[in-house]
């Protein structure tokens, strides 16, 4: 069985830098970048700001495996980060816009990896072909 990688992205981000920004931007900027099940998943942890991070760092490793970034191909509430129900996973929704996106690039399944300390939270994403 041949598996093909269509594109890697990662990403790290600060949970001192994500505090910051949802302490200056709140509700503006978390209705910018995540969905309603996104904030309620973090909301509902000890530290959400870890959790906030830690879907940031997702969707800014999708899209760099799409090779696009954010911008006008795919942007932030196209990549929902959402969970396995039987094993916890992280994995991700893709929107129409994103779907699109992935047929275009024949892409089939997205691999999301992320892990978050104290400090940190990182994500790594593979793009799978079809």
């Amino acid at each position: 069985m041949s598996v093909t990688v269509l594109g890697t992205g990662i990403d790290l981000v600060e949970n001192s830098r994500m505090r910051e920004v949802l302490e200056r931007w709140g509700k503006k900027f978390k209705d910018r970048v995540f969905l309603k099940n996104e904030q309620l998943y973090c909301e509902n942890k000890a530290v959400p700001v870890q959790h906030y991070a830690g879907r940031f760092a997702v969707k800014e490793a999708v899209t760099k495996a799409f090779g696009t970034g954010i911008g006008a191909a795919i942007g932030w509430r196209d990549v929902e980060v959402t969970r396995d129900g039987e094993s916890g996973a992280p994995s991700v929704r893709l929107s129409p816009r994103a779907r699109s996106l992935a047929s275009e690039q024949s892409a089939g399944e997205v691999l999301v990896s992320l892990a978050h300390t104290r400090n940190y939270a990182v994500a790594h994403v593979l793009l799978m072909a079809k």
